[in-house]
């Protein structure tokens, strides 16, 4: 038992998590209830399943898992729909299989995140290029058109302050870890289902941060008034949202999606969190030796 985790389990544990966060209401992105800003669940489906073998290959470093994930994800839906998904799964995945390590998760995380080199970024810089994120621009330093002159985590550590993923590389997952799976935790202790603890998840994230996505598209200010909406709506969603409360869900995804707001990136950490989840669950039982 504990880790590292076998292929497999890994590979199943991060298809379960993009299928869980595909099934949850959550407002302004793709799921089971609606799709949205040109994109259906199969999009997502595709994508989570060629990415798959890639994130969980013990055999590649985290740049190399994202690189491959985002390529084969591309290919198969046609369109980038989990850059910020694999860019927050390929280093929990290098720490669930890595062979030497302590059984905490965050732990092993973190000597990944210390370990990363020009190499890891030279190919995940490849890999946002190919997916070609919606509001990517150019910066003086650590620009991704450019060969790295710097580790990943340096030239995450440049973007933090306009990127919640970014940001993430240089905080040990913090947003997951001490925000996400908390706010998991607690939702399910209520929720009447997994789904709507996972928008609980959701809704917690949208409200704790302005969304990276949002932002980039759309700047700062509307990212902030999202953020203030979902937070109005707090007596709806927390600590988990009542079935037939779920229309007043349904019409904020509505109103988001009108007006043209994505939160793809609240959705990204509500997939890397319910991944996180999994490995977490998957080491009390399925380690190997």
């Amino acid at each position: 038992m504990g880790f590292p985790l076998v292929r497999t389990a890994i590979e199943e544990a991060f298809i379960a998590a993009c299928h869980a966060e595909l099934s949850a209401l959550k407002p302004g992105n793709v799921h089971v209830h609606a799709a949205g800003h040109g994109m259906e669940i199969d999009h997502f489906e595709r994508a989570a399943a060629a990415a798959a073998p890639f994130i969980a290959d013990p055999t590649r470093g985290v740049g190399a898992r994202v690189l491959g994930a985002v390529g084969a994800s591309v290919a198969a839906a046609g369109l980038n729909t989990n850059l910020g998904i694999v860019l927050l799964t390929a280093p929990l995945a290098a720490a669930a299989d890595a062979r030497q390590g302590p059984d905490d998760l965050r732990t092993r995380l973190q000597s990944v995140l210390d370990g990363l080199d020009r190499s890891d970024a030279d190919q995940a810089f490849q890999a946002i290029v190919i997916a070609n994120p919606a509001g990517l621009g150019r910066v003086k330093e650590g620009d991704v058109t450019g060969p790295p002159t710097m580790t990943l985590t340096e030239a995450m550590a440049l973007a933090a302050v306009r990127d919640r993923i970014a940001r993430a590389y240089i905080t040990g997952f913090d947003d997951i870890f001490a925000k996400g799976l908390p706010e998991l935790e607690a939702a399910r202790r209520t929720a009447a289902n997994e789904s709507l603890a996972i928008t609980a998840l959701h809704m917690s994230l949208l409200a704790s941060f302005p969304d990276s996505h949002i932002a980039r598209k759309h700047g700062d200010a509307v990212a902030v008034r999202v953020q203030q909406e979902a937070r109005n709506l707090e007596a709806v969603w927390y600590p988990a949202p009542r079935p037939e409360a779920c229309q007043t869900l349904l019409d904020f995804d509505a109103s988001l999606k009108a007006r043209g707001l994505n939160p793809g990136t609240t959705a990204d950490f509500v997939v890397a969190t319910l991944f996180a989840d999994m490995l977490i669950h998957q080491s009390a039982t399925t380690g190997r030796s």
